[in-house]
């Protein structure tokens, strides 16, 4: 399966790069987070952004730049909504966005590859959940399965995780100019992993 033959290509990345994955991962989630801060007036994504900014920072200058991983997780366990008292859809893609974030910084945290991994695990069962919550109603649930290995939302997912890794399969190394480059990546292609419009600054 295509997930499967993506997961064991992050997993043979070496460690700075899987760190760039997951951010860029991470990134593509945060706008589902803001979408429903708006629709709900629950939350606040300034901790979600200021982890991955510092998380980008300590990448691109580990030795000048110092971050304390544990503080900012309880930054974003603070603002992670719940689905009790969320009886809406947008609450699952907010969770899983936090739940991402987190465990990139676990992963930051104890210096474990297996987190890095579960991010991109995370970022693609949240494009499922989106898929099979949206549309099962109207899908016979012995069709469900192959109604999101066909949805483009998921086909989308599957295609921006192997071209990153492709991409970051390329570059020798990770530098300031390679994290410039793909922080504005994230810009340039301008929707979530949901497809959600990005907000403009």
């Amino acid at each position: 399966m295509a997930e499967l033959n993506t997961f064991q290509r992050i997993r043979d990345l070496d460690w700075d790069h899987q760190v760039v994955l997951a951010l860029y991962l991470c990134e593509r989630m945060v706008p589902n987070y803001e979408f429903f801060c708006h629709i709900t007036q629950f939350g606040d994504a300034k901790p979600l952004r200021g982890a991955l900014n510092a998380c980008w920072d300590h990448v691109a200058q580990p030795k000048q730049v110092k971050v304390n991983f544990g503080r900012w997780q309880e930054k974003v366990d603070e603002v992670t909504p719940s689905e009790h008292g969320h009886d809406m859809l947008g609450v699952y893609p907010a969770m899983d966005a936090c739940t991402a974030i987190s465990i990139l910084l676990q992963g930051l945290l104890d210096k474990n590859a297996g987190n890095l991994l579960d991010v991109a695990k995370v970022s693609q069962a949240s494009v499922v959940k989106f898929i099979e919550l949206n549309d099962a109603e109207h899908v016979p649930a012995d069709e469900l399965q192959q109604h999101v290995d066909e949805h483009e939302l998921y086909q989308y997912e599957i295609a921006m995780q192997q071209a990153m890794v492709s991409f970051l399969e390329s570059q020798p190394a990770v530098s300031a100019a390679l994290i410039k480059q793909v922080r504005q990546m994230v810009i340039d292609e301008g929707v979530s992993n949901l497809g959600l419009q990005l907000e403009e600054d």
